[in-house]
């Protein structure tokens, strides 16, 4: 029945044994411990690891409201500015408006002021022409004694035109 000098049954008494041993010696309690501690080590590493993810989920979305919150910002300052230019082109057509019209009568004011300087020497020289046809004429036409006579009379005359 037992063959002694088969090794396959000393295998299996050494097997036999190595377990009583560790059995008895508390070895399969201290391999269960290890185990447990092992399996416990790996719950806390999962659960840290689970920790990480939900701050970095929860940093993520922070990140991303506040890239939300600056592209709000964003295009409420691109409008501002697009408002702001454009009150600054209205204003400055307003301006450059006022500006020409400014210029328009100023230019309008010259040329009056040109046309009357121009019929002012009009005026001068055709008073300078007449006065010259008009001595020319009374020195043609008239001689000493009827000058004298048209003087005389001019300033018998002059006291009643005086006043």
């Amino acid at each position: 029945m037992f063959d002694l000098q088969n090794p396959t049954f000393w295998v299996g008494v050494a097997f036999v044994v190595f377990f009583a041993l560790v059995i008895w010696k508390g070895g399969l309690g201290a391999l269960g411990k290890g185990l447990d501690a092992r399996a416990e080590k790996i719950r806390l590493e999962i659960e840290t690891a689970q920790k990480l993810r939900q701050d970095a989920e929860a940093a993520l979305t922070a990140y991303q409201k506040k890239q939300r919150d600056a592209m709000k910002e964003a295009d409420a300052i691109i409008a501002a500015a697009r408002e702001e230019a454009e009150r600054i082109r209205q204003h400055a057509e307003a301006d450059l408006e006022a500006t020409l019209k400014r210029r328009e009568a100023q230019a309008l004011e010259k040329i009056a002021q040109a046309e009357a300087a121009a019929l002012q020497q009009v005026r001068s020289l055709a008073v300078d022409v007449a006065l010259a046809a008009t001595e020319s004429l009374l020195t043609q036409t008239i001689d000493q004694s009827r000058s004298d006579a048209m003087v005389a009379t001019a300033i018998e005359e002059l006291p009643g035109k005086l006043h």
